[in-house]
């Protein structure tokens, strides 16, 4: 039976950082994979200049809205990435299989900074995909 493999963003709003994050690397994703992304504290709407931002990018983020974690979200996941709310004591830290990125928060920052973080994000992202298709095309032999 197949399986896919989930890769979960987390960050407090899941306006801004995580959601870029999911757009990116589910365009990139090795086969077999999936994310899904979600807050802590979910705001009300993806941050506007995210959404501008991206959308210069080729992705169109306008109707995606800010989820709540569930315990699904996480229990399923294979991988659970931090964008970086450790540092603003995001309730997510006690979860296992985590790794903090450590992202600049894109709240209440002009788009130039918000292009900054995306490429940011979207290294981290490669490099993700990357070591995700490494695993799995030694499991593959």
């Amino acid at each position: 039976m197949y399986q896919r493999k989930h890769v979960l963003f987390v960050c407090v709003g899941n306006s801004g950082r995580s959601q870029i994050a999911e757009a990116l690397f589910n365009s990139r994703a090795p086969e077999g994979y999936v994310a899904i992304s979600a807050g802590t504290e979910p705001a009300k709407e993806v941050n506007p200049v995210v959404v501008q931002a991206m959308r210069e990018k080729g992705f169109d983020l306008s109707a995606e809205k800010p989820k709540a974690i569930e315990y699904w979200m996480y229990k399923e996941a294979d991988k659970i990435i931090l964008m970086g709310c450790s540092e603003s004591s995001c309730p997510a830290t006690f979860l296992t299989k985590v790794e903090d990125w450590k992202i600049e928060d894109v709240k209440g920052k002009p788009i130039e900074d918000v292009r900054r973080i995306i490429r940011t994000i979207e290294k981290k992202v490669d490099a993700l995909v990357e070591q995700l298709a490494a695993l799995q095309s030694k499991k593959d032999k």
